[in-house]
């Protein structure tokens, strides 16, 4: 049984009405006025309040407006005359649930008073299930603080493997350390294999150039570098290394390699652990936002209805436009949850960054005639096709490229000639960057804090707050890294690295 409250200044409707709420199993409390009807409401609290929209003294919007003030929850009721639906539409805008055409039949109230009724146990199951969620959350984010605490000691109890040389930089000591997770076998590489076979290019020559004298240090800093297995498998190893010095003679070299293979599988697991826990802690954001889409898709639709049903084109157009907006944005929200919340390798492929990077231009070059902004292409024509995953390079640089135009269209300097321009260039060590700057409105030093973090958006209800956190969690899968330099008012670069590979 539902508590109604039926306002209005015709008696004998309200009469009507109340009998026939009653015989429909509800609980009705009646009023002539819009204060005496607020006055019942205060004393009572129904879920469902019926008011006249037209009524002297205090207006049903007035009424409405009051109520919501004071129980966003209670679900509200209009009826109005023929041709009122001006302000029908803006008794909605103010959070009435429906509203009803005199003169109606029955059956036309009962209609409305279910769908008030199912707005109303939606309502409270959705908050049943905010709660359980909550405790959900609470317990998953205890879990997952204890796993991140474990897996930090972990990492930091991995040990050392050591490699001493000859000063011929042939292997005379190979020590794996205890992990055993060595890219090499000790009866593959001790006084068979040289310290060249092991490490890049770079270092080897630096050691060369250590032990002949042509350069004075004795040690090399740690640093993160690439190995080979004999299988062909690239493996990434911290790397530290030392001139063996006796008097003035140079015996060899000693090598320290740290494998990060399980570390970083590890950082990995962590922080898909910590996304999957911001995901939870930011459901909340999501059914907001979700609710806005549905609001703007519901008065789309109701404007469709009522273009149909009085030919009005303008309406229909406006109306139509609003769905559109709605399925676009619902479905940005989708694709930017999925590829965040679920992990993926790279996809290694022949492809040309380059042609990629002037797709993407391409696709926004129309948008960018439209905003009057130039977009400028500078590609580096040494870059030629490699093995790179081409989803990676196209969504991150869409992304970035998008990014960019919004902040020249978000940039209130009027004076400014808006510019967007997109780099490529081949790199040393098999990487490639791609640059994005822009001349608009750059960011201050909290939107750079917050950018990579989840659901954070400067767009208010245009951006998901995804777009940023999913391109920094394909270019990290890509083995690559981002940079970003800005200054507010000025414009903002975006520099990626990614890596590639040859055939």
């Amino acid at each position: 049984m539902t508590q109604i409250l039926l306002i209005d200044d015709e008696p004998d409707l309200l009469r009507v009405l109340a009998r026939s709420l009653k015989a429909d199993g509800h609980e009705v409390t009646t009023a002539l006025s819009g204060p005496d009807g607020l006055s019942v409401f205060e004393g009572q609290r129904p879920a469902i309040v019926i008011t006249d929209i037209k009524m002297p003294g205090m207006s049903g919007i007035e009424v409405l407006k009051r109520i919501k003030e004071r129980a966003p929850e209670a679900e509200v009721v209009i009826i109005t005359g023929h041709g009122d639906m001006d302000t029908a539409v803006e008794a909605l805008h103010f959070g009435a649930s429906d509203f009803v055409t005199k003169p109606f039949r029955g059956e036309t109230l009962a209609i409305a008073i279910r769908r008030a009724e199912e707005k109303i146990d939606i309502r409270r199951r959705l908050k049943e299930y905010t709660l359980d969620l909550e405790d959900k959350i609470e317990k998953a984010t205890r879990e997952l603080r204890r796993r991140s605490n474990f897996l930090t000691k972990v990492i930091r109890s991995s040990n050392d493997g050591v490699v001493a040389t000859d000063e011929e930089l042939r292997i005379v000591v190979f020590n794996p350390g205890r992990s055993g997770s060595s890219a090499f076998l000790q009866e593959d590489v001790i006084h068979s294999r040289s310290l060249t076979d092991l490490l890049p290019k770079e270092l080897v020559e630096s050691l060369q150039q250590a032990m002949s004298g042509e350069r004075a240090f004795k040690e090399l800093p740690w640093r993160e570098v690439m190995i080979v297995s004999k299988n062909g498998e690239s493996i990434p190893v911290m790397f530290s290394g030392s001139v063996l010095v006796e008097g003035a003679k140079k015996l060899g070299t000693v090598a320290f390699l740290q494998d990060l293979r399980e570390i970083k599988r590890l950082q990995r697991e962590l922080v898909h652990s910590e996304r999957l826990a911001a995901i939870g802690q930011t459901v909340a954001g999501l059914a907001h936002g979700i609710k806005n889409i549905l609001h703007g898709l519901k008065g789309g639709s109701y404007l469709v209805e009522v273009g149909i049903t009085k030919k009005n084109d303008e309406k229909l157009r406006k109306g139509w436009d609003m769905i559109k907006r709605g399925i676009e944005r619902t479905s940005n929200l989708v694709l930017d949850l999925l590829s965040y919340s679920k992990e993926r390798q790279p996809q290694f492929e022949k492809c040309s960054p380059n042609s990629i990077a002037a797709e993407v231009c391409d696709l926004v070059r129309e948008r960018a005639q439209q905003e009057h902004t130039k977009l400028v292409c500078d590609f580096d024509p040494a870059i030629g096709p490699v093995l790179m995953d081409p989803h990676t390079i196209h969504t991150v640089l869409l992304n970035l490229v998008s990014n960019a135009m919004d902040a020249c269209l978000f940039d209130e300097d009027t004076g400014k000639r808006w510019q967007v321009t997109v780099r490529t260039a081949a790199e040393p060590n098999q990487m490639i960057r791609f640059e994005v700057s822009d001349n608009g409105t750059g960011m201050n030093d909290e939107v750079q804090e917050k950018m990579f973090t989840s659901f954070y958006s400067t767009k208010g209800h245009r951006g998901t707050g995804l777009g940023l956190l999913v391109t920094h969690k394909l270019i990290e899968e890509h083995g690559g890294r981002i940079k970003v330099e800005t200054r507010l008012g000025r414009g903002t670069t975006l520099t990626v690295w990614l890596p590639y590979r040859m055939e």
